[in-house]
């Protein structure tokens, strides 16, 4: 099982991430297609909650059918993704998806990941899978059970493995409608530089990150993650210098001078 010292920092809570049992993946997917419509209706990074739930609720820019369906999308968003642009975690994710079309289904993945314990047990049963081997949904649902004994009973257990499965999916790191094949993911200077903020925030430096999940979660080499780190640093999304083995990364666009101090309290 993944080692995660960062739960031992309260101070992630208020940069949006979640690390409190529970889990959409009970109920939902990581909701790409909606997040993708939501963001092109209401696409400035400093909208307020107020205004992606109104134009989720009141304008039903989601075209749900009742009040209650519009009423648990939002709330499922909202718990997915927070919603809030006065939130680093949100605020960053809008900021890599205005800049970085082809990588918002990763960009999405790695925001749910930060916030959803669901996604995050199932990344070692994922990464565990050879590229181009076939993907049992029972495997999984095996896999947690073991780490979960009796928390879910056989028709939820088979529910969050069937989201699980497609958001990965959604992702790139599976295929297939029905019978999944491991494939891998396409890492993006955006996705990239988003995993690089969530391991610096989780408190990586130098070359530890490289080595947290987060940039697991791309299926991406040192290397690669390198290389697009640089790409990322020229087209001025972050500040990323290598001398060496030595590397450091910054983000003057992105984290306020409060946050800076919420990292070192």
């Amino acid at each position: 099982m993944i080692d995660r010292p960062w739960y031992e920092k309260p101070y992630l809570t208020k940069l949006g991430f979640c690390i409190s049992a529970g889990g959409v993946h009970t109920a939902r997917t990581i909701m790409l297609q909606e997040l993708q419509e939501l963001l092109a209706t209401v696409p400035r990074v400093d909208a307020s909650k107020e205004e992606y739930s109104h134009a989720v609720v009141e304008q039903n820019c989601l075209k749900k059918r009742s009040q209650k369906n519009r009423l648990l999308t939002i709330r499922h968003l909202s718990e997915l993704y927070v919603l809030d642009s006065s939130v680093l975690l949100f605020r960053a994710l809008v900021y890599f998806w205005h800049r970085d079309v082809p990588g918002r289904p990763l960009l999405a993945l790695l925001c749910a990941y930060a916030r959803d314990p669901l996604l995050r047990d199932s990344l070692e049963f994922i990464m565990k899978q050879p590229i181009g081997a076939m993907v049992h949904r029972t495997a999984l649902e095996e896999y947690l059970d073991t780490l979960m004994p009796g928390r879910f009973s056989a028709a939820t257990l088979k529910s969050v493995a069937q989201n699980l499965n497609a958001s990965w999916t959604y992702a790139g790191h599976l295929a297939g409608r029905v019978k999944k094949v491991r494939t891998q993911a396409i890492p993006t200077a955006g996705s990239i530089a988003y995993a690089l903020l969530l391991s610096y925030l989780t408190g990586a430096r130098g070359q530890m990150l490289l080595k947290t999940e987060f940039i697991a979660l791309l299926d991406c080499t040192a290397e690669r993650a390198l290389e697009l780190a640089e790409e990322a640093s020229k087209n001025g999304w972050m500040v990323f210098k290598r001398i060496g083995d030595v590397i450091e990364v910054s983000f003057p666009s992105l984290i306020t001078q409060a946050e800076a101090e919420l990292l070192y309290e």
